[in-house]
């Protein structure tokens, strides 16, 4: 049950929260999912050994390009939707800010597909560009979790999500960091680098998709409530 106090917001501003917390929502479930069923029916793909990118290579690449372009405008959308319910305090800047970076990194990682991991060494300048916006993605996640770790440890009707927030921020940093050494040959986490990868992902998306939910719960609160209704 949810009895602290959430912000006044403008009509507008409530439509922008409302869809802003389902994008959020539908932009987890449909990532983590259109990039497990691939996985499992792409012929040769390894998904404990091989990048959820290189899902996008070969023929029928295009559906993991699509799922990183629309995963992407509805992770923006989130964003929006959270800067439109922090409009103020702590994490009303830097945090949408953040979320809406992750979005736009992954818009523009998809049409700018990634080189195989097994070809070390050897970079494309389409997989530069996508590292590049994949390395953005990376070190925004974590930040955005700490981030508002700041905001919802002080705020009555976010601290129950501040414990789940600041762990996702350890895993996360945890697992970037597996994840880089993971990425260098000749060691015993390079065959496991696809898992470590995913652990991230998951954990990352399993965060937006907890806070579009009560996002999308306070907002209904805030509507239902006496004075919004006077």
């Amino acid at each position: 049950m949810i009895s602290s106090p959430v912000p006044r917001l403008s009509a507008a501003a409530r439509r922008r929260v409302r869809v802003g917390a389902v994008a959020g929502m539908a932009g987890a479930v449909l990532f983590v999912s259109v990039f497990t069923v691939y996985g499992w029916l792409y012929p040769g793909y390894s998904w404990t050994g091989m990048f959820v990118s290189e899902l996008s290579l070969g023929s029928y690449g295009w559906v993991q390009v699509l799922n990183f372009v629309l995963t992407g405008a509805l992770v923006l959308m989130f964003g929006r939707g959270l800067a439109a319910y922090f409009s103020a305090g702590a994490a009303s800047l830097a945090g949408p800010f953040l979320v809406q970076g992750i979005g736009v990194s992954l818009i523009a990682s998809g049409p700018f597909v990634t080189d195989p991991s097994a070809m070390f060494g050897q970079t494309s300048p389409h997989g530069m560009v996508h590292g590049i916006f994949g390395a953005i993605v990376f070190t925004f996640a974590p930040f955005s979790c700490f981030v508002f770790y700041r905001r919802f440890r002080r705020d009555p009707a976010w601290r129950p999500m501040a414990g789940w927030t600041l762990l996702s921020g350890v895993v996360l940093t945890l697992g970037i960091v597996l994840l880089k050494i993971s990425q260098q040959p000749g060691n015993g986490l390079f065959e496991w680098k696809g898992l470590v990868q995913r652990v991230i992902l998951v954990t990352f998306m399993a965060w937006i998709f907890a806070i579009g939910f009560r996002l999308r719960r306070l907002c209904r609160l805030r509507e239902h409530s006496p004075l919004t209704r006077a």
